[in-house]
């Protein structure tokens, strides 16, 4: 089924947008600019918003969801939104004892380690999602013509939480279930593709006017491992977006070895993280694919002389590619100065 007439993508609010204009690989005078992790963590009105509500409580809260994704937009003028959740929303809606423990991360009450919990696995149910694609509505009547993305986990990192109960440095019983039991590992990322690509569909659906695949522990993998084992798999999550045309951008950390295999599964952009140079992943991708990044998150906390000059280079780098979207090469770091992120914003915009 095509996106709604009155989607924004489809009534001209997002569609001439200097985001969605660069993902679909024209160039723009300036990179338009946004934050991964921009929607919290550093900001006070989102530590406020915050306070007597988890973080999955807040997810799935519809009006504190579209606030919390909008107050970076106020307060930073980024170029898009994206939208207010986590990546294991989907699993904990399908069924999963999971929460997020601050300092720690997600957290499984009961990892996913046999044959026969992976056989326990369970669909999402019908309305599962709702309170997803009431808070990405909400939302978008708010944004006008500012886009929103929406986003999901890809199912490597999605079962690295599951069977490693949650976060990992080196994802080892992950890695090691690929191996000891290969069928169990491929349904089981096959059961992480289909609820992380619904969940991606839903926010397209309701308004976002992109979607960003993240897969935060892709960097643990070889890239022979990564496309026979988990590129099918990340793949078939993209596919739950056929038929509606709003661009996909694929972003992993620790990625750079994997570019092209990450880039051949469905996706329109590549975002870069800070370990290689945006004119470096340009040279890799065969100077044809529109690049996101890839600010070092690092120099976030140092002198302004130093940031701008960062800036400046990442920019020009950026130049290269056949379109180019500034963004860090992670997140934003809980104890960043929110000024910071707004004076950034206004250099981009003056260039």
């Amino acid at each position: 089924m095509p996106l709604s007439p009155n989607h924004p993508l489809v009534d001209g609010r997002t569609s001439d947008s200097s985001l969605i204009s660069a993902y679909r690989g024209e160039k723009q005078s300036t990179p338009p600019v946004w934050f991964m992790r921009q929607a919290g963590r550093s900001l006070p009105e989102y530590r406020e918003l915050r306070v007597g509500n988890s973080m999955l409580d807040a997810c799935l809260t519809p009006e504190l969801a579209s606030e919390i994704t909008l107050q970076p937009v106020r307060r930073h003028g980024v170029d898009a939104a994206i939208f207010f959740s986590d990546i294991v929303i989907p699993i904990k809606l399908a069924g999963i004892d999971v929460e997020i423990v601050p300092g720690r991360g997600p957290v499984i009450a009961n990892p996913i380690r046999t044959a026969s919990d992976v056989a326990a696995l369970r669909p999402l149910e019908p309305g599962a999602l709702q309170p997803v694609i009431d808070g990405v509505a909400a939302t978008v009547a708010q944004l006008g013509e500012t886009p929103l993305i929406g986003f999901a986990g890809a199912p490597f990192t999605l079962a690295s939480y599951l069977v490693e109960g949650g976060p990992s440095k080196d994802q080892l019983r992950a890695r090691t279930m690929m191996y000891a039991d290969p069928q169990s590992w491929a349904n089981l990322l096959n059961w992480c593709a289909d609820v992380t690509g619904e969940f991606l569909r839903a926010q397209i659906e309701a308004g976002a006017s992109a979607a960003q695949l993240f897969d935060s522990w892709v960097g643990s993998l070889s890239e022979v491992e990564y496309v026979k084992r988990v590129a099918p798999h990340s793949k078939r999550a993209l596919s739950h977006l056929r038929g509606l045309d709003a661009p996909k951008v694929h972003f992993g950390v620790g990625s750079n070895e994997m570019l092209q295999a990450m880039y051949g599964i469905g996706a329109d952009v590549m975002g870069i993280d800070w370990r290689i140079p945006l004119d470096e992943a340009n040279r890799r991708l065969g100077g044809t694919v529109p690049l996101q990044g890839n600010l070092n998150p690092a120099l976030l906390a140092a002198p302004w002389k130093t940031l701008e000059a960062h800036v400046r280079d990442v920019v020009d780098r950026g130049g290269k590619a056949p379109a180019h979207v500034l963004n860090l090469g992670h997140g934003v770091p809980p104890e960043t100065d929110p000024a910071v992120l707004t004076r950034i914003v206004e250099l981009v915009h003056s260039l």
